[in-house]
């Protein structure tokens, strides 16, 4: 079962993305939310890195669930998450 211990998540500016990980078991498991779905399930739309992972905390358990969904359609080491999914 998928989980989430650690609560660390980071920004990519390069990739446009807050990256976070999950584990199943001995498993680590890579995630990348879009800056896109982010800006689509945010209340207000951030803008900057510290206002991307304050609304990534706020939308953290909607954020994981849908992380869940993905990840049991298709097991694979990393996902990334766009609007689409949410």
């Amino acid at each position: 079962m998928l989980n989430f211990p650690n609560e660390m998540r980071s920004y990519d500016a390069a990739r446009r993305c807050i990256r976070f990980w999950g584990s199943d078991g001995a498993i680590e498991v890579s995630f990348f939310l879009d800056q896109s779905a982010l800006e689509k399930i945010a209340t207000q739309a951030p803008a900057g890195e510290a206002s991307l992972l304050e609304s990534f905390d706020q939308n953290r358990e909607r954020i994981l669930r849908t992380a869940r969904k993905v990840y049991e359609r298709r097991r694979q080491g990393s996902y990334e998450l766009y609007a689409a999914d949410f």
